[in-house]
């Protein structure tokens, strides 16, 4: 690493473009195709997530082979000339299962994740050995495209005890398996020192994600760049968003590799998507993992997003080493008369000049006057639009004994004296400067001493055309349209290989019903989950994705309620023959009426995994990072009693002798927002009991008191209102802050007796991918009923399964699924030469979770030159009306073209 340049790649210059590419998102026949894709838009490095449990797929079983085989895209990447920003982990968030992480590894007892703990790290030590090897071969100094490897991923959003530690572990074990490019680390919300723990030898970066109407976007990022520029280290921001009109923004303020994420999408085929959201806790993650990139799930390119990328690498490349070592400068003067950032930002280039990024965040052109030397230049900036102009900058390294005093357009080509980016091509003599701008423009230079004015008509007009007369020789400049300058990124363009580029007709797909048994007879081995209290986890079963099915018999007489918590994911319970709603709550307590059922009742959960937590989310159980899937505990609720009376009060001004008596959050006082405590005895009981809350709006503390005083306070939160009381609890205490006309608070106290002696049939993915290749090959095919072409109408009963197969011709473009139907859901696999691929999970109706990262209720058949059958698996659901099919709509997706240049 250079000090003080942006130069921490081995071998480059100026800005970095760098896009997400991810194998593990897209079959392996896209690779080639995807990163021909984006290295045709521009950027010249991609970032790759490596995730550990998409190698480890059982403890101790690893495969890098085929759809896995990370080291083949790695050489991939090297054939189009793309660099790799290698992101191995341990943990990636991404979306993805778990972050990456291995779902087995919580069984082992004391282990920690992400932790400087003795049992994580040797876990992690098997990974890095497997992996790291297959980078070391391919880092650019062994002519591979690895320049720099990521340890973690945003820590700083994660309780690290010690990340000094925790970092510094994690870069021996790089730099011990033969790592010798720059090691960097991620922040997600900014803490550099605990997303690195300041550990020599790693660079810390910032993932970067604000609104891109944001006036302030400048401002933070400015100040982040300064900080490191002050200890001789670069800024990258490693993760931001796909608006290019953004990530001018952040070039301008001084960020020296722009990593876009998702830039290329894809999709989570199995088990795979994560669960949990940031901004929406209890969501399901899609299995279209897209964005609105440049590139779409199903790999079509968006040809404005493409203009938009081809148009700053223009940039980018015309300025070439001029960026490498920019660093922020003050913010500039401007009198807009559009909605503009709060901080203009410049970049002070090398060799002198700047750029000046002046972005219009309103929804229509505007025109503004930008202060060059005490005196106002005119600039006409587009809606949404954020042009890089020039200012002050030099051009004797180009040929031409000038300096470009202000420019109203973007530097898109610069050529002369052997250089040459960009647009620009060499000349006999002098220089060539291209500009880009959808409007006429002006260039104003200083010519030994002298002022000279370049007015330049509209691109494609006579007049767009100058040649300027200097002591070294003549500057010719040249206006084009943006659309012009965005048409080609320059050089070489990629071809990918092997498109088909005729257009495909529509074909009908003729939907079968395949009879497999009903999922009550079929030959699963059940095992003892628990004989005590805890159904035991699916993991524990050796189901690290896939479902499972509890069953056990329990005394429902005189109880109204079950009680369930910490199941996840997707819980369907059933009691005797009546099947409840399914349900999924990320392991928050559900309570299901039982009223109508009377004696000993069989019960049964079928559970099925969506996806680990992505996320350490304490709001709910199974959204905590490594939390297990299953059915959690049960529990019957045999009584009940309002104890929303009679609480002792202490706090806010509450006197002591004796205290008041109060309803629960029932206090008086002026003292806003202090801490009141409202504590109440309970009667004994020999068993476990519940404390029910009502009427929370925000995180409330909670302690059981015993003969020794209240115990340590545990956090209860709206979405999980209740706490788990033990045998012999004689009070309990809530705490919260004072709100005088707040809600009312409720409290109901709850006798229970634990559901026990359940057996548990595992049903792990693998199982599932096998049964639907039965079908697709119809081994399990008995007298199939034609329920096409042109669409189906099928009911199904709730809790049952139906199964269709459709044969899909050979499709270049490849097909999208979708499923339409009423309270059911449904698993869409892809059948090829005997292999089957969970491409998508749709579920339809009312009571389903809400759904994050991308398109829901959509499935996708890849592209390929033999034909494929779709297999559907299709499952009734309760408490709605009557469940049904109403239709699959197949639809052939548009066959792309080979990539060309157009310049």
């Amino acid at each position: 690493m250079t000090a003080g340049t942006s130069r921490v790649l081995p071998g480059a210059e100026g800005v970095v473009l760098c896009a997400s590419v991810f194998s593990f998102r897209l079959p392996r026949q896209e690779w080639a195709w995807r990163l021909a894709q984006v290295r045709d838009a521009g950027y010249t490095c991609v970032g790759l997530y490596v995730p550990w449990n998409t190698h480890e797929l059982a403890p101790g079983v690893w495969d890098f082979t085929g759809p896995r085989d990370v080291g083949a895209f790695l050489d991939l990447a090297a054939d189009a000339g793309l660099d790799v920003l290698a992101r191995p982990g341990p943990y990636i968030c991404s979306g993805w299962d778990g972050g990456g992480l291995p779902a087995w590894l919580t069984l082992e007892p004391g282990l920690r994740l992400r932790q400087a703990e003795p049992r994580y790290l040797a876990q992690v030590g098997r990974w890095f050995e497997r992996v790291l090897p297959i980078l070391a071969e391919r880092q650019t100094d062994r002519g591979g495209p690895v320049v720099a490897v990521q340890l973690e991923n945003e820590l700083d959003l994660f309780d690290c005890d010690d990340p000094a530690a925790y970092v510094g572990a994690l870069r021996d074990l790089a730099r011990s398996a033969g790592l010798t490019v720059p090691l960097v680390a991620c922040a997600g919300q900014g803490d550099l020192e605990r997303a690195t723990g300041g550990v020599p030898g790693v660079l810390p970066t910032d993932n970067f994600n604000p609104s891109d109407a944001s006036p302030d976007i400048e401002a933070e990022v400015v100040a982040y760049a300064r900080d490191l520029r002050s200890r001789g280290l670069p800024l990258w921001v490693t993760e931001t968003g796909r608006s290019h009109t953004t990530l001018r923004r952040l070039l301008a303020s001084g960020v020296s590799f722009l990593g876009p994420y998702l830039q290329s999408s894809g999709r989570d085929l199995g088990w795979t998507p994560s669960t949990g959201s940031w901004g929406d806790p209890g969501a399901f993650m899609t299995h279209s993992s897209d964005l609105g990139g440049l590139v779409s799930a199903t790999g079509q390119q968006h040809a404005e997003q493409r203009a938009e990328a081809r148009l700053l690498a223009r940039v980018v490349d015309a300025l070439g080493p001029a960026l490498e070592g920019a660093r922020p400068g003050p913010a500039a003067t401007v009198r807009a008369g559009f909605p503009t950032a709060s901080h203009v930002a410049t970049l002070d280039l090398a060799g002198g000049g700047r750029l000046v990024g002046l972005p219009n965040l309103g929804s229509v052109p505007g025109s503004a006057l930008l202060d060059v030397g005490g005196r106002e230049v005119p600039v006409v900036v587009p809606a949404g639009a954020c042009p890089l102009l020039p200012v002050g900058l030099p051009l004797a390294g180009w040929g031409a004994q000038a300096t470009l005093t202000v420019a109203t357009a973007e530097v898109v080509g610069l050529a002369g004296r052997g250089r040459q980016g960009g647009l620009a091509r060499p000349r006999d003599s002098g220089a060539h400067l291209v500009l880009a701008a959808d409007g006429p423009a002006v260039a104003v230079l200083d010519v030994a001493g002298d002022e000279i004015w370049v007015p330049l008509a509209a691109p494609g007009m006579p007049g767009a055309r100058a040649v300027v007369r200097t002591p070294a020789g003549s500057l010719a400049i040249q206006l084009v349209s943006r659309a012009v300058a965005g048409a080609s990124a320059g050089g070489p363009t990629p071809v990918a290989a092997g498109t088909d580029a005729a257009a495909a007709s529509p074909e009908p797909v003729a939907l079968r019903r395949a009879v497999v048994g009903s999922s009550d007879k079929v030959d699963r081995p059940r095992r003892p989950a628990s004989r005590t209290v805890d159904p035991e986890p699916l993991e524990a079963a050796g189901v690290y994705r896939g479902c499972g099915t509890y069953r056990a018999v329990a005394d429902l007489s005189g109880v109204a309620e079950l009680l369930v918590a910490g199941a996840a994911d997707v819980v369907e319970l059933r009691v005797g023959e009546r099947v409840l709603p399914a349900f999924a709550r990320s392991g928050a307590a559900t309570w299901l009426d039982v009223r109508t059922d009377d004696g000993s009742s069989a019960l049964r959960a079928d559970v099925e995994t969506w996806g680990h937590a992505g996320f350490d989310d304490a709001r709910l159980p199974a959204l905590r990072l490594g939390s297990l899937r299953g059915l959690g505990r049960v529990w019957a609720v045999t009584g009940r009693a309002d104890v929303s009376a009679l609480w002792r009060v202490s706090g806010a001004g509450a006197g002591s002798a004796p205290a008041p008596l109060r309803t629960l959050g029932g206090w008086s006082s002026t003292r806003l927002g202090d801490p009141v405590t409202y504590t109440r005895d309970l009667p004994p009981a020999l068993a476990e009991r519940a404390l029910r809350l009502s009427g929370l709006t925000g995180p409330v503390a909670v302690s059981i008191v015993a003969d020794a005083g209240p115990g340590p306070a545990s956090v209860v939160v709206p979405d999980d209102p209740w706490v788990l009381l033990p045998a012999g609890a004689g009070g309990v205490a809530v705490t919260l802050p004072h709100h005088p006309g707040g809600p009312a608070l409720g409290a109901e106290l709850l006798d229970l007796r634990p559901v026990t002696g359940w057996t548990l049939e595992p049903e792990p993915d693998t199982e599932l991918d096998r049964r639907a290749v039965e079908v697709a090959e119809g081994r399990s095919v008995a007298e199939p009923d034609a329920v096409g072409p042109a669409g189906v109408s099928l009911a199904v009963a709730a809790g049952a399964d139906v199964w269709l197969v459709a044969d899909v011709p050979p499709h270049a473009g490849g097909y999208e699924v979708r499923p339409r139907g009423t309270d059911v859901r449904v698993h869409v696999w892809v059948v090829r030469q005997g292999e089957a691929t969970l491409t998508g999970r749709a579920w339809l109706g009312a009571g389903r979770p809400r759904f994050t990262g991308g398109e829901p209720d959509v499935a996708w058949v890849p592209g390929a030159p033999d034909g494929a059958r779709i297999v559907l698996r299709v499952r009734g659901l309760a408490g709605g009306g009557d469940p049904v099919l109403h239709g699959v709509d197949v639809r052939p997706l548009p066959v792309r073209a080979p990539l060309r240049s157009t310049v």
